[in-house]
């Protein structure tokens, strides 16, 4: 891709797992990216910039972004399961924090970069959880639930700005977050057998979606994408 055809994104969460996959993607299509994480990005290149700073709690105004963005991708999420006995209000204020008030924090802050750019395109994360409902995944579901109404209605507000807003709720992806459910042979095992296409979810196949929703699906908004290997949809018998 030449120069001239080179996109803006902004990536959040982009240091790990899904988020640094969709910025090696969107560079290796030429492209211009920020990346936004609280740790450091392993990647340097000419084409990147990267703001060490927590998305959830920082202050935005002393975040520099360019004045037209392409598209933004909020990726930071939670796996907090537990019986709902032992959730305590913390648990529900740190799910919602990070899953809900992160992102609309975020969107305040890039909805005129957005807006300015006439075309552009919002990804969010979501889980399967929110459509079957799960056991253990009360405090976790109830924020990702929150994530995909917000979606839906900025998606509806945002369409005369030309900005498309979509969710993908995948199952269980085999991420950094997710290391402590994929910690031995047993549970990878377990985690398979439970999934339709006995697969578990990787942050390449993830990030291929997200790029499609980025880049082409300029057709498709308010939507909630469900790549989860058929959880949500199929039973095989």
């Amino acid at each position: 891709m030449s120069n001239g055809n080179a996109k803006s994104y902004l990536i959040v969460g982009g240091s790990k797992g899904i988020g640094l996959e969709v910025v090696k993607k969107l560079l290796e299509l030429g492209h211009f990216v920020h990346s936004i994480s609280r740790s450091e990005n392993p990647l340097t290149h000419a084409n990147l910039v990267h703001h060490q700073f927590d998305a959830t709690i920082g202050d935005w105004s002393e975040v520099s972004l360019p004045q037209v963005l392409d598209g933004f991708v909020y990726c930071p999420g939670t796996i907090n399961l537990k019986p709902f006995h032992r959730l305590a209000e913390a648990d529900f204020n740190l799910d919602f924090s990070v899953n809900l008030i992160g992102a609309v924090k975020a969107f305040q802050k890039v909805h005129p970069s957005l807006k300015a750019a006439n075309k552009s395109s919002v990804v969010l994360f979501s889980t399967v959880a929110v459509s079957q409902g799960m056991s253990f995944h009360a405090s976790v579901g109830a924020a990702k639930g929150a994530v995909e109404g917000l979606a839906k209605s900025l998606a509806a507000e945002w369409v005369s700005h030309g900005i498309r807003v979509n969710t993908i709720a995948p199952s269980l992806v085999d991420t950094p977050l997710a290391a402590g459910l994929l910690s031995s042979v047993e549970k990878r095992s377990g985690a398979e057998k439970r999934n339709p296409m006995g697969h578990i979810g990787s942050a390449q196949e993830l990030a291929e979606t997200v790029i499609y929703l980025l880049t082409a699906a300029g057709w498709l908004t308010g939507q909630v994408l469900h790549l989860d290997g058929g959880m949500s949809s199929i039973r095989p018998i």
